[in-house]
């Protein structure tokens, strides 16, 4: 099965993107992890001003099929959450790499960017 892996983001190896704006990273979960999970039915996400560090648990997903962790890919101070995933927690596997992103996070360390996974490296890994 093919999987969309947008070559404009990272990724960690517990299936999380990260998208850099300047110097915001916006965060969510990827297309494979989302199709792994099945219907979300729950989302719950740290509130903004809340620090993350990166490979610690930031949130949590609940589907049909599991309760999972989130993980942060890279460390900092969470600037926005998506607060329409209360609401509507299926935009999770509508639309994981748009309307379903989770967080964004500020004061990132371009280091922690250059330690995840590139979209080619991802695919190798889910493949």
């Amino acid at each position: 099965m093919s999987f969309e892996t947008p070559d404009d983001r990272k990724y960690n190896e517990s299936h999380e993107w990260a998208l850099r704006d300047g110097d915001t990273v916006r965060v969510g979960i990827s297309d494979f992890a989302q199709d792994e999970l099945g219907d979300v039915v729950f989302v719950e996400l740290p509130d903004v001003g809340d620090e993350v560090a990166q490979g610690e648990a930031f949130g949590v997903v609940e589907s049909i099929k599991a309760v999972s962790d989130v993980y942060a890919p890279v460390s900092g101070e969470v600037t926005a959450v998506n607060e329409a995933l209360f609401d509507a927690p299926e935009q999770v596997n509508e639309d994981p790499f748009g309307d379903g992103w989770m967080l964004e996070i500020a004061a990132v360390d371009a280091d922690e960017l250059d330690e995840l996974l590139t979209a080619d490296e991802y695919v190798d890994q889910v493949a």
